[in-house]
């Protein structure tokens, strides 16, 4: 046993180099997944899903309705709305156009029947006046007409005043105050109307709808994730190169992208690094490495991995 041992020691200056060599062979490899950009739409508000017209898994383009909320109630506000503004509308052409003829007759005759009062109030105040000069009214009675004639001269002028103001027409002011209330009403009008568009979950993108984490039927709360889209022409690899391999790479720098369990292989390029440290995830952890830290990257895979399923996991060779 003795001489066997002797055969295969190994000298202690050569087994730093071989430790060191092997943690040079680790770093040059790092792990991840194949990856695509996400998009994530959320709900408008607090409702219930009516309608999912796509199937998880399918194809869309951008405009494609993927969820619809129950919309019921905001069509009532834009209705109202719309009332509003058909309101506001009536009413500044009504002050535009002025008096129709049978407003100003109107106006007319309200004059002549307070001049008519007035002039009788007058004459029996001018005839009481000569009865008190001969004792046959009261200065009580005088007065009385007297305040009777002064109530029927203002409301002649009144209906003068008023006869004049539709003959002139609108004041510009008047004009303008309708104008911004026609400009509130049509500003309610396209809030609402966003409002209802916004309850009709669209693909913002052309791409893949991923998932749909709610159930028809389901009343989901006001910034809920309602759908999940895949986008991109091609995928990309996120990786996590460990700390010692960090040090010398830069966006640009080539990356060998091989998927497990194939010998396919992808030359990328590194088109993004973090500078601030992670712990190492779930699938790249062995005994040796479970506090390592590591740094995520992206790599940007060539036109013919466009076809690469999301979350297989890869092995990128660092330069």
């Amino acid at each position: 046993m003795i001489p066997i041992l002797k055969a295969i020691a190994i000298p202690a200056f050569v087994l730093p180099m071989l430790l060191q060599s092997c943690a040079e062979r680790e770093t040059d490899v790092a792990l991840g997944i194949v990856m695509r950009e996400r998009v994530v739409l959320t709900a408008t508000g607090n409702a219930i899903i009516t309608a999912l017209p796509v199937a998880e898994g399918s194809a869309v383009a951008a405009g494609d309705v993927l969820v619809q909320l129950e919309d019921a109630v905001q069509q009532a506000n834009l209705q109202l709305a719309t009332a509003r503004l058909s309101e506001a509308e009536a009413d500044l052409e009504r002050v535009r156009s002025g008096a129709r003829d049978q407003e100003v007759a109107i106006a007319e005759a309200r004059v002549r029947g307070a001049r008519a009062v007035y002039e009788e109030a007058e004459t029996t105040l001018e005839r009481n006046r000569r009865l008190l000069e001969g004792g046959t009214i009261t200065q009580a009675r005088l007065d009385q007409d007297i305040a009777r004639r002064d109530s029927a001269l203002a409301e002649l002028t009144g209906a003068e005043q008023a006869l004049a103001e539709i003959r002139e027409g609108a004041r510009e002011e008047d004009i303008r105050i309708a104008e911004a209330h026609v400009a509130a009403a049509q500003a309610q009008v396209a809030a609402e109307r966003t409002r209802l568009e916004d309850l009709t979950i669209r693909a913002s993108r052309d791409g893949i709808l991923d998932s749909l984490p709610w159930n028809l039927g389901e009343r989901v709360p006001l910034g809920s994730p309602v759908a999940v889209l895949l986008t991109g022409d091609r995928p990309h690899a996120r990786i996590y190169i460990p700390e010692p391999a960090r040090y010398g790479l830069g966006v640009g720098d080539p990356v060998s992208i091989r998927l497990d369990g194939t010998e396919a292989v992808f030359e990328g390029s590194l088109r993004w690094i973090s500078n601030e440290p992670a712990f190492t995830p779930y699938y790249a952890l062995n005994q040796e490495q479970r506090s390592r830290l590591v740094y995520l990257a992206e790599v940007a895979l060539p036109a013919e991995a466009a076809d690469l399923p999301v979350g297989v996991p890869v092995t990128a060779t660092l330069p």
